[in-house]
């Protein structure tokens, strides 16, 4: 039997409504920056949250937000600028601020000698945070959906990361929001349909040329068809379940963080040697990470052989000894203290 259409129109808005609530990803009187591509994803978000805050305002379940759009044109394809007047005709139709910027995106990855892929989504995040800040807004909603986060699983497990890889795409982390997170793409691409949005298509996605592509197009199908039929759900919830390990694991080591800190200093992180080393292997291995995220926002540039390179430093209890695991880093062990510091 065919589905109603007021069912299957429902089914992602429940959806983005539980998990809003769930994670509590929107509370009263935020601004939101919601990314905009013109895709059906990106789209479907915008038309989700537009309804829910401007025409649900009675129920005030969820709490009512302020929405502002911000848009990326890449510069990539010559449909890029039909995209953009896409997109700012839907906010001008529903009297929604709309901003956006043209960036050369291929001439930037190459520039900085880094993929095309890579170079738009550093450009994006820093346009959506400029807007951020010019709009005195205090969140950015971005449209990754639950197929999304199930090729980022994947493509962490094909890279060699660690257990964090296997926690995928965060409904929440920072400034950023992911309503869609729990939504499937044909979920998503049936709301549009039944709401007549018509979005944009990026062809690009169709060609295998980038990773992500390639997973999406090629082994997730396969793993489909010979393995698993629903290897997105079967992911999904790998990924809830090491995030709620992981959760458990930062609380606990934050604790232990506590206890062998002994100093912060502006440039400085200075840890207790003795108790630092009566810990277990993989409590040392986050509390190093835990303390140069402090340091540096992010553990980037540190990789598995630094970790253990430290760690054998300090095992060795030998006074005045160093190594700089990257242009940035410093660590030092003199006076049974271990010195993190900033270059």
């Amino acid at each position: 039997m065919k589905r109603k259409n007021h069912d299957t129109r429902n089914s992602a808005t429940n959806k983005v409504k539980t998990t809003i609530k769930k994670y509590k990803l929107i509370e009263e009187g935020d601004k939101i920056v919601v990314a905009v591509s013109g895709g059906p994803d990106s789209i479907a978000m915008l038309d989700i949250l537009r309804k829910m805050y401007q025409q649900e305002m009675s129920e005030r379940s969820i709490g009512v937000a302020q929405l502002v759009v911000a848009h990326v044109n890449h510069m990539i394809r010559k449909e890029a600028t039909e995209d953009e007047t896409f997109v700012k005709a839907y906010c001008n139709k529903n009297n929604i601020e709309f901003y956006s910027k043209s960036i050369d995106i291929k001439k930037i990855g190459k520039y900085n000698k880094i993929g095309t892929e890579e170079a738009g989504r550093i450009e994006r995040y820093k346009f959506f945070n400029e807007i951020l800040e010019k709009t005195n807004s205090n969140k950015i909603a971005i449209a990754h959906n639950k197929n999304d986060n199930a090729e980022t699983i994947i493509m962490n497990l094909l890279r060699g990361s660690g257990v964090s890889g296997l926690k995928g795409i965060e409904a929440k982390r920072g400034v950023y929001i992911r309503p869609l997170i729990e939504c499937e793409r044909s979920e998503i691409e049936e709301y549009c349909k039944e709401n007549e949005l018509n979005p944009r298509i990026d062809k690009t996605n169709f060609e295998n040329i980038y990773t992500r592509n390639k997973i999406r197009n090629i082994i997730i199908p396969y793993i489909k068809k010979e393995f698993n039929p629903n290897i997105i759900n079967t992911l999904n919830r790998l990924s809830e379940i090491v995030s709620e390990e992981e959760q458990f694991i930062e609380n606990e080591v934050e604790k232990v963080y506590k206890k062998i800190l002994i100093d912060e200093i502006e440039k400085t992180i200075i840890l207790d040697l003795k108790l630092f080393n009566k810990q277990e292997k993989v409590i040392k291995s986050r509390i190093l990470l835990y303390t140069i995220t402090k340091l540096f926002g992010n553990s980037k540039g540190i990789e598995k052989i630094h970790i253990e390179d430290i760690i054998e430093l300090c095992s060795n209890k030998i006074g005045n000894k160093y190594l700089t695991p990257n242009k940035n880093t410093k660590v030092l062990i003199k006076q049974n203290k271990i010195y993190i510091s900033k270059i």
